[in-house]
């Protein structure tokens, strides 16, 4: 079996598990998920969730996320952790994407890591879900998982997301790293995963170690 079949098996067997892969980010707008990834960073999505709902009502518009004191998205955010640095991305993140790209989402790699604190993971993400382009966003559940499973080596995101484009059908890549997340957090854990019930465990490298 090569490694582009194995992904395939993978990918079905995640499909029939989580038909509805969708990103655990709550939003409504393009730019609320760049926002939203941005406090993902350290933080849980449920917490993000949580100080979205408000931060969202607070600055309705990018606008008006652009003409905000940075202290008060500071204070809003601050649950999330380094809400400094974040509060500082967003406040710049939101002027760049009006001054520079007219209030609307770059659709590539480049321009959107171009954006203030936005890297690979985050941009992969907006262009999967925004774009409907092919993605693969390699968070920690992903280079765990993918670990695990021989799909990938190493803990580097951007040479695991290199790893990954040659075996995952760029098609179906996206959806498989919501699936991926979701399976993490129900089954295949950082630190007790559920072995017994895993739906991979024949797929699996980790079970031997």
């Amino acid at each position: 079996m090569t490694l582009q079949e194995k992904a395939d098996i993978i990918m079905d067997r995640l499909e029939e598990l989580y038909p509805d892969a969708v990103c655990s980010l709550e939003y409504e707008k393009p730019y609320e998920l760049l926002i939203a990834t941005r406090l993902s960073a350290q933080c849980t999505d449920a917490r993000v969730n949580i100080v979205t709902k408000d931060l969202f009502k607070r600055f309705p518009t990018l606008s008006s996320f652009a003409s905000a004191k940075v202290e008060e998205i500071e204070e809003m955010i601050r649950p999330c952790g380094l809400f400094r640095t974040k509060a500082k991305s967003i406040y710049e993140l939101a002027n760049v994407l009006i001054d520079k790209f007219g209030g609307e989402l770059p659709d590539n790699m480049d321009d959107l890591t171009s954006l203030p604190g936005i890297g690979r993971k985050t941009a992969n993400l907006i262009m999967g879900d925004v774009y409907k382009k092919p993605a693969i966003v390699t968070d920690t559940h992903c280079i765990r998982i993918c670990n695990r499973l021989g799909l990938s080596q190493g803990d580097d995101p951007k040479k695991v997301e290199t790893q990954l484009w040659q075996v995952l059908d760029p098609l179906r890549s996206s959806d498989f790293c919501h699936r991926i997340v979701h399976f993490g957090r129900d089954v295949c854990r950082a630190r007790t995963p559920k072995c017994d019930e895993c739906p991979l465990f024949d797929m699996c490298d980790f079970k031997n170690k």
